[in-house]
């Protein structure tokens, strides 16, 4: 008789065990390059933590690490979070690429999910958004506000992103306006708000009264209203933080992908490989619009946006024209992904030496 209890207590037990087992949440680590206090990049990919945390309640768990540096630093937070229990590893910096291919050879049951790379591994896969088409939105609003005709961006690093973000901006402006040319200036940090602030000032002081940028701060359109000039906020809603200043901003909303990568894992149906997210996934936006944006401008941001949705329209359709007036896309053709993601040369209009050469 008291071998069957024993027995019985034992399949009650395992039973039990099993479910605690499957009802354990999902445990999704965000690390970000910056505080997520920055106004933009972090700010937007903290935001969606929070969203997909709300989103799926008691089935996942998530966590974050914030103003963690590239290289060696990234992969020991990396390494505690998944020693943590992390099931699933966002990694949301360009320079954490080599760390988290170099992880995912030794973790194989964790999924890591990079966020502006291109590099994959089995159990390592990359997202990108299309933000060039909120940088081209911006621009058509630049094109139509400019005094000068001159517009500036701040450039954080020189990769092929930044690149494609620039060169849209400035097809945006001058499919308004082709009387445009944009001065770019470089700080080669993706986070240094004081910098920021440096190259918006030079940038002005050559003669740009609206300024753009690539990097995580809100500095530059706070440089810009201490000088009485126009900026756009970018990843985030910068409007607060210089409301005199800011035209609109150019936002990436990551729940959207956040949401759909979750679930896969949840499902069992992740895959590795690449994607691209933009407007017609509802990932990108301008949003803010300044009220004193002329009506026909708002008109032509309604119907850009809403070919971008519906695939009539393509930011990077020919004829365009590099610096030199050579044919980058052929008159009628739209530019591959994989032309974009490897962009390294300036569209007709930017003025100064490409870095990407």
């Amino acid at each position: 008789m008291s071998l069957i209890r024993f027995i019985m207590m034992a399949a009650i037990l395992s039973v039990t065990t099993m479910t605690a087992s499957a009802a354990d949440p999902l445990k999704v680590a965000f690390v970000y390059s910056a505080p997520i206090g920055d106004g933009g990049w972090n700010f937007a990919h903290e935001k969606a933590r929070r969203e997909v945390q709300a989103k799926f309640g008691n089935k996942i768990k998530t966590m974050y690490v914030e103003a963690v540096a590239d290289g060696a630093d990234s992969e020991r937070v990396m390494r505690d979070l998944i020693s943590q229990g992390a099931n699933v590893l966002v990694g949301t910096s360009f320079g954490y690429m080599g760390p988290m291919l170099n992880l995912s050879g030794e973790h194989s049951a964790v999924k890591f999910e990079h966020v502006s790379g291109y590099k994959t591994s089995p159990n390592m896969r990359v997202v990108n958004s299309r933000i060039y088409e909120g940088y081209y939105l911006a621009g058509i609003v630049a094109g139509s506000m400019t005094k000068s005709n001159i517009l500036g961006f701040v450039g954080a690093v020189p990769v092929p992103e930044v690149i494609r973000n620039i060169n849209s901006f400035t097809l945006g402006a001058q499919s308004v306006n082709p009387k445009i040319t944009t001065k770019v200036v470089w700080i080669n940090e993706w986070f240094n708000p004081p910098k920021e602030t440096d190259a918006a000032n030079s940038l002005i002081n050559s003669g740009a009264d609206v300024l753009m940028q690539n990097t995580a701060s809100a500095a530059v359109p706070q440089a810009a209203e201490q000088r009485g000039k126009r900026a756009f906020g970018v990843y985030s809603d910068m409007a607060a933080y210089a409301p005199k200043a800011v035209l609109g901003s150019a936002i990436i909303n990551w729940t959207p992908y956040y949401t759909h990568a979750i679930q896969q894992v949840l499902d069992g149906s992740w895959k590795t490989g690449a994607s691209l997210w933009g407007v017609k996934q509802d990932s990108i936006d301008l949003v803010g619009i300044a009220q004193d944006v002329p009506a026909s401008t708002k008109a032509r941001l309604i119907e850009v946006k809403s070919g971008l949705k519906s695939g009539a329209f393509s930011v990077w359709k020919g004829p365009i024209l590099d610096q030199a007036g050579k044919e980058m896309v052929a008159r009628d053709k739209d530019a591959a992904d994989a032309f974009l993601e490897a962009m390294n040369i300036y569209v007709k209009g930017v003025e100064g030496k490409s870095p990407g050469k």
